[in-house]
């Protein structure tokens, strides 16, 4: 997953929602075949500048992704973020989009993928595999909301900055971008593996299990 925004965001603009939704509808439709194009030949950058131009209509602070499809062969990701001024963006965004078929699908947030334990991450020269992720859960049933710890045993050979991003991406690839917000309240980097720790499926269906 690569994920794309402008470099110099400009000031939040000041209009409405579903018109910014409905101005980059009729721009992807413009823009689709040489999105589908690039896309063919395995080339997403090429419209990489005009895809950011494009999101920065819906909202400058907006970023997107162009993904492997669940249910059609391509996935549009649009995601604030879970900013909550960015909500009623992405859900304008979301609800002026065209029906799925069977080459696009759209969506508002990162969605889970069907099973993170197959992931593999490359960062730099190394490849990490999500299988080896490890989590201590601790559930607060009251509140609905559960603290976790994660860690893999390739934490040591990372920079900080590496490590925070390998403890946040195995939680959005579980639970999708959405339902780690609103039930992951904290989320430390564990640098051993804590004591009965468990795996990203199981964490799944522990906070799935809040619902």
């Amino acid at each position: 997953m690569k994920w794309f925004r402008r470099r110099h965001p400009e000031p939040a603009p000041q209009r409405d929602p579903a018109e910014a939704a409905a101005e980059f509808w009729r721009g992807w439709v413009e823009l689709l075949p040489a999105v589908s194009a690039a896309l063919g030949d395995r080339e997403p950058n090429r419209v990489e500048n005009d895809l950011c131009e494009l999101v920065a209509v819906v909202h400058p602070q907006l970023h997107f992704s162009l993904e492997r499809g669940q249910r059609a062969i391509y996935a549009l990701v649009i995601s604030g973020q879970e900013d909550p001024r960015l909500r009623p963006y992405t859900d304008a965004w979301k609800a002026a989009a065209p029906a799925e078929d069977a080459i696009w699908e759209y969506h508002d947030s990162v969605p889970p993928v069907p099973d993170p334990t197959e992931v593999t991450v490359n960062l730099g020269v190394l490849h990490i595999p999500l299988a080896d992720v490890r989590v201590a859960v601790q559930v607060d049933e009251a509140e609905g909301v559960v603290d976790v710890a994660v860690h893999h045993p390739q934490f040591a050979e990372l920079d900080q900055a590496a490590r925070e991003a390998l403890t946040y991406l195995p939680l959005d690839a579980t639970l999708g971008e959405r339902l780690a917000a609103e039930r992951l309240r904290r989320v430390e980097t564990a640098e051993t593996e804590p004591q009965g720790a468990i795996g990203l499926l199981e964490l799944r269906e522990i906070v799935r299990g809040l619902d």
